[in-house]
């Protein structure tokens, strides 16, 4: 699949995948626009523009996610967690990074912040209905999969 980007400015990085299998590819800070800092603490996100716009093809949806080395190592994260991008959306991917600890960590520019992945989507249409038909989990809901089931004797 062939994407279109266009970089809003000179110094964009274009995504690549840092190795072959990869699911997602890397997205990269242009700079830092929160508040004129680069230093990201849990009281101050920070965000980061990157400089790029994608034509996410029709049918399609891409998803910009942390990246696991942040959360693992920095405790960074994406202040939305995961992000959601339209196939019609044409502005600037922009990624808000917030942190979960007291720690101080420093965002540069050209810095790998998010990771994202281009998938198919398919709209459905919606049928109301009184009744939906049984199944083995039924209304079970939060923390349910680790409940025994009853067995009656």
């Amino acid at each position: 699949m062939k994407v279109k980007i266009k970089k809003l400015d000179e110094r964009a990085i274009v995504p690549t995948y840092a190795h072959e299998g990869d699911a997602c590819f890397d997205i990269h800070a242009l700079d830092v626009a929160s508040q004129k800092q680069e230093n990201i603490d849990s009281l101050h996100p920070v965000l980061c523009r990157t400089g790029l716009s994608f034509e996410v093809p029709k049918g399609h949806v891409m998803l910009v996610f942390s990246r696991s080395g942040h959360g693992f190592k920095e405790g960074i994260r994406l202040a939305n967690c995961v992000g959601v991008i339209d196939s019609g959306y044409r502005g600037e991917l922009m990624v808000k990074l917030t942190k979960d600890d007291r720690c101080v960590s420093l965002i540069r520019a050209g810095d790998r912040v998010a990771q994202a992945l281009i998938l198919p989507v398919e709209h459905v249409d919606f049928d109301v209905v009184d009744n939906l038909r049984e199944s083995e989990r039924g209304e079970r809901g939060l923390g349910s999969s680790n409940q025994k089931k009853e067995v009656m004797v």
